[in-house]
């Protein structure tokens, strides 16, 4: 079977992740019989630097005419004298609003062997934990209205957070039918208390519950839920809430984890292409050295086996080579913390992920 690829490498260490989760895609066509095509496209700061803009037309077409595409990030203090509609990150919000992708799974994970590099104490992470955050990518406050005004003590700025019942309910849906797929525990995260947005949400996700009754369903405010995370994160199972709430909770999430390092994610909408990308950043700092962690552009890459092409086992592969690799003792320089490991490069520990995999 051949799948095409659209591939936006992007900035940073961008281009050096998603180089290894191309060698392990195509060790596992190699090993299952599938020929992955993959195809480069200009976005973010390269793209500015390059045709002038952080988007071309050119990557919009080129990825709506893939089967999915694999992101590795955007940004860096380069572009940072950029004003906000010419900056790199820009691109982000036109590629998902481009392909419509409305969901955004992030899978926060504790894998076994990195329990002691949770910043979290042992009896907290005995258990481990498997936390599945379902974020709304389209709407909320990053894509409404926005500007500069005068205001009561002069030049203000205005950002404006605005959500539809049908925005809600498209998200909360998806998030129920994930929930339906594993332990049937939903909680939905917002600020009800405060926002009319979350009153709307709160109210509408009420509205679905009743739809699932074999789902466990709870609300949290965003101040609690985080807090919860810390306090407890082997409470949850699935979490769903609105754009910038997510945003900051799977961060939150991922240290957990041990590093941010090891959060994959996926960009779903109507079809089955999304677009599969780590959460992290560029990470400027590191870039071109060889130091960059894979995993989660590798993990995101398992996603889109699975999600985008219904290729479980194959997916399954890799997770499991992962986590081989991982209790093998093998650490990129974000996972070392306190232990005794061996540091490996970017490279070095693609190259074990391929091993694992066979």
């Amino acid at each position: 079977m051949q799948y095409n690829i659209a591939l936006l490498k992007g900035d940073g260490i961008g281009p050096e992740i998603v180089d290894s989760a191309v060698a392990v895609l195509e060790r596992i066509g190699a090993k299952f019989g599938h020929d992955f095509r993959f195809t480069p496209y200009l976005i973010g700061g390269c793209a500015i630097d390059a045709v002038g803009m952080p988007l071309p037309q050119e990557t919009v077409d080129g990825c709506l005419a893939s089967d999915s595409v694999l992101l590795g990030a955007v940004g860096g203090p380069k572009w940072d004298h950029l004003s906000g509609e010419q900056r790199p990150e820009k691109a982000l919000l036109g590629i998902r609003a481009a392909l419509g992708l409305y969901t955004n799974l992030r899978p926060a994970k504790l894998f076994p062997a990195l329990r002691g590099a949770s910043p979290l104490r042992a009896d907290l992470v005995s258990a481990g934990f498997d936390i599945m955050i379902v974020r709304e990518l389209t709407g909320g406050i990053y894509f409404g209205d926005r500007g500069y005004r005068t205001g009561r003590y002069g030049e203000e700025a205005f950002d404006t957070e605005a959500y539809s019942v049908h925005e809600i309910e498209r998200i909360g849906r998806a998030a129920f039918e994930i929930a339906m797929k594993r332990s049937r525990r939903l909680t939905s995260v917002d600020k009800a208390n405060v926002l009319e947005t979350s009153r709307l949400w709160r109210k509408t996700m009420h509205r679905l519950a009743e739809e699932y009754p074999e789902v466990a369903y709870q609300d949290l405010f965003v101040d609690n839920a985080a807090m919860q995370l810390v306090r407890n994160p082997q409470q949850f199972d699935v979490i769903v809430t609105s754009n910038m709430f997510g945003d900051i909770l799977s961060d939150e999430a991922s240290q957990l984890t041990g590093s941010i390092g090891m959060l994959a994610s996926a960009s779903l909408g109507e079809t089955t292409r999304g677009m599969y990308e780590p959460i992290h950043g560029s990470a400027p700092d590191i870039a071109g050295q060889n130091k960059a962690n894979p995993i989660a552009t590798i993990l995101s890459a398992a996603m889109m086996l699975r999600y985008a092409f219904g290729l479980t086992d194959e997916a399954k592969c890799i997770e499991d080579a992962v986590d081989a690799v991982l209790a093998a003792g093998f650490r990129t320089a974000d996972l070392i913390g306190d232990s005794d490991a061996a540091c490996c490069s970017c490279t070095e520990m693609t190259a074990e992920i391929l091993k694992a995999i066979g």
